[in-house]
């Protein structure tokens, strides 16, 4: 099971003002969900910090955030590049047959008739329905549609059992 103890859910691109305001990139949905979890980890090579927001708000189409101990531009642009996470306990609890992304990455994917396709590299959003890059052979995008494509989930597992023909 792929239960990462972090879990990436955004940047900081770039700074806001004089006063130490961070531009935050969210990969929440939606995008101002990211100010619910405290503190944020932040992350950029190989060094790692902690931080505590101590507000935030979408400015314009952007969300822009005040984390403690930064107070003016400067501090600011230091920061800026870092990726933030969470820790994943900090995530609310999911109804049956919910997932989240993260949770699916590294899973075993095998099709209906017992074939193995790979593993679960990264999912993407299209709007109209969710795909799953599977990696193995070589790189499929399956449909991410419970109960047609995906027959089922199990996370302790591994693995995810879905309709999808090998050679396609």
């Amino acid at each position: 099971m792929s239960n990462p103890q972090s879990i990436q859910v955004g940047f900081i691109a770039g700074v806001f003002g004089i006063k130490g305001w961070l531009k935050i990139a969210s990969y929440t949905e939606p995008k101002d969900n990211i100010l619910t979890y405290k503190p944020w980890l932040l992350k950029k090579g190989g060094e790692e910090k902690t931080v505590n927001v101590i507000g935030g708000q979408l400015q314009g189409k952007g969300l822009i955030v005040r984390v403690e101990g930064v107070n003016d531009r400067d501090q600011a642009q230091q920061l800026t590049g870092w990726d933030v996470y969470i820790n994943h306990d900090q995530l609310p609890a999911l109804q049956q047959g919910e997932f989240y992304w993260a949770d699916l990455v590294g899973l075993q994917v095998i099709n209906t008739d017992g074939v193995e396709l790979g593993v679960v590299d990264s999912l993407l959003e299209t709007g109209a329905n969710d795909i799953l890059i599977v990696a193995g052979d070589r790189e499929r995008a399956i449909p991410f549609l419970q109960e047609q494509t995906i027959k089922s989930i199990d996370l302790a597992a591994g693995k995810i059992v879905v309709d999808w023909d090998a050679d396609f």
